[in-house]
């Protein structure tokens, strides 16, 4: 597919240049898959906040809970179209964690020892979440199950899988990949791929 077709709810082509549609879901990872059970998984926010907390998973799955339909791009050039996700919104974990004005950026890490980053702006569009439902079923361990974050109008790099932590920070810190000379913004739509 060319991406000639209609654009997305973003009014950007369905897809981004250099990208090609898989039908498959591929898995990337950095030779890590930690199991974690739902009785031990949980979730740590803090940083640059009025009200730092830790969420198990029933507290998480308590929360108010979306469905969405967005698409899932790789860096290695490959996009997934259509995703069905249910999860939370990041902006509804923001919202509970009270960001203190100096809060610009967030910093993610994940149980495999991954980190990634992005500005708070960017994270409380709403389709970035914290999923834990695909396509209907539970997320697979090797697509970062119990829960990742997606990221839909960034690289799919800037979305922590076996998500742990999300701190809030007043000044940037670079993730795994930004720091391996990955672009820091990720923007699909400008084939934004390395700095």
């Amino acid at each position: 597919m060319d991406g000639s077709g209609p654009p997305n709810r973003h009014g950007m082509p369905k897809l981004p240049p250099g990208q090609r549609e898989v039908p498959n879901w591929p898995v990337l990872d950095l030779g890590v898959k930690p199991i974690i059970s739902l009785k031990d998984w949980k979730l740590e926010v803090k940083g640059e906040v009025e009200n730092p907390y830790s969420l198990s998973w029933e507290e998480f799955l308590a929360l108010p809970q979306v469905s969405d339909i967005s698409d899932f791009h790789c860096v290695t050039s490959w996009s997934r179209m259509d995703n069905h996700w249910k999860g939370v919104q990041l902006k509804t974990l923001a919202q509970k964690a009270l960001p203190k004005p100096t809060a610009k950026f967030i910093y993610c890490t994940g149980y495999d020892g991954y980190s990634t980053n992005l500005r708070l702006e960017e994270c409380l569009d709403e389709d970035v979440l914290l999923v834990h439902t695909w396509e209907g079923q539970r997320l697979p361990i090797e697509h970062g199950g119990p829960v990742r974050m997606i990221t839909p109008r960034k690289y799919a790099w800037k979305g922590s899988k076996w998500i742990k932590e999300i701190i809030f920070l007043a000044q940037e810190q670079l993730g795994f990949w930004e720091l391996r000379g990955y672009s820091n913004t990720a923007e699909p739509w400008d084939n934004d791929r390395y700095s």
